[in-house]
């Protein structure tokens, strides 16, 4: 047996010991983000195996989100490691604030050593039945403020001979809405929201958000959100279905988190209180 072949297991298919081969080699960088891999063949040669079990390994590295695939071969993923997403604490207002940051989650990417960019569209609509309900407003009519946002993130990514470069990511997709009451003729329908986003805005138009509510759930990407994020149709999003309510109980703002599940990881923490 060779340095590179892998160690197999008894009883245990021998594509996913490959897999395990390189999916080492991409956490201790010795395959770089955005470098492209040994061919099917050159790594079958490379690990002592065939074509066929390469092929397989390389899917299933595929579908954790580690290596993408195209027409010019395979490549490590630009973002290896998971982005934590603390919902504890991103919503805390000089959490989102931090540097000027546009909201939550440009504040997250950058003490994270990332720059996050935002395509943005917003739209005066009739709401889906289940989010008229929850903001108490009219299904039929045009109620709601859409906020509809593709967010990336840039990771400097080193390249052979030269410098590290920025290349964007598409890490997440957003929908929010907001009753038209509140939102109409507000900064709440410009692009840029402004320092500490759409939360700071409501706050400062007397909407402070006092508790939130996230459920959230596992699923298959539709296809719009595979192409928007660029993603292996076998692979998995987070959907958080995010809701923000004043001290009085009134509900101000849904908004719907699709997230690539190989690129995210949730944290939540809280206080138990008394324990005996």
């Amino acid at each position: 047996m060779t340095e590179d072949e892998p160690r197999q297991a008894p009883g245990r298919a021998t594509f996913r010991a490959v897999a395990d081969e390189v999916r080492a080699h991409i956490k201790t960088g010795r395959y770089a983000p955005g470098e492209k891999l040994p061919t099917e063949g050159e790594l079958a040669d490379k690990l002592g195996t065939n074509r066929g079990t390469a092929a397989q390994a390389l899917r299933l590295l595929s579908s954790e989100g580690l290596i993408s695939k195209g027409r010019k071969g395979a490549f490590v993923h630009r973002i290896v490691n998971k982005i934590v997403r603390d919902s504890t604490s991103r919503y805390v207002r000089a959490q989102r604030e931090e540097g000027q940051a546009r909201g939550a989650f440009a504040a997250e990417m950058r003490r994270l050593g990332m720059k996050s960019t935002s395509v943005t569209s917003t739209s005066h609509a009739q709401p889906p039945a289940w989010v008229a309900d929850i903001l108490g407003v009219d299904a039929r009519s045009t109620s709601v403020l859409v906020r509809a946002r593709r967010m990336l993130a840039e990771d400097p990514v080193p390249v052979a001979g030269t410098d590290p470069v920025a290349v964007a990511v598409p890490v997440q997709l957003a929908t929010s809405y907001i009753p038209l009451e509140i939102a109409e003729g507000t900064q709440l329908e410009e692009a840029d929201t402004g320092p500490g986003g759409s939360k700071s805005r409501l706050a400062e138009l007397g909407h402070a958000q006092a508790t939130i509510t996230e459920e959230v759930e596992v699923r298959t990407p539709t296809p719009e959100e595979v192409t928007a994020l660029e993603m292996a149709e076998d692979q998995r999003v987070f959907e958080i279905t995010h809701i923000g309510r004043t001290d009085d109980g009134r509900a101000v703002e849904v908004t719907v988190h699709v997230l690539p599940s190989h690129l995210w990881r949730l944290s939540y923490t809280w206080p138990l209180g008394p324990t005996h």
